[in-house]
């Protein structure tokens, strides 16, 4: 256990769909029921600067010009929730540790107990 305290809990996390929290919404200001979704990062654009300027800098002779990560030491990526507020729509994000597996909602199965 003391190991596990050290590397950090990566283990199975379960997340309600509903959550109470504060709403910092113009018309709320206060704690109300929240709808939890999981982040997902949108489609990158290629009208973005940093793609534009890496484009140009491809383009023509000359090879891979910028460095490609290749050293991957993480085994989880950190959990991002998206709230929404169910009365003003306002909508705000939270990182959660690192976990290997996450659901939203799901119930536990009951392990053992009589099979008819």
């Amino acid at each position: 256990q003391e190991a596990n305290l050290r590397t950090g809990s990566a283990k199975m996390v379960n997340v309600p769909k509903e959550r109470r929290t504060y709403c910092k919404g113009k018309k709320c200001r206060k704690h109300t029921v929240h709808k939890v979704t999981q982040y997902k990062a949108g489609k990158a654009s290629n009208m973005a600067q940093g793609k534009r300027r890496y484009d140009s800098k491809q383009m023509g002779f000359g090879g891979q010009t910028k460095p490609v990560f290749h050293k991957k030491a993480k085994t989880t990526k950190k959990i991002t929730l998206r709230l929404e507020c169910k009365e003003c729509k306002a909508k705000k994000q939270l990182v959660i540790k690192r976990c290997k597996h996450f659901e939203l909602g799901e119930k536990k199965q009951k392990t053992g107990g009589p099979t008819y």
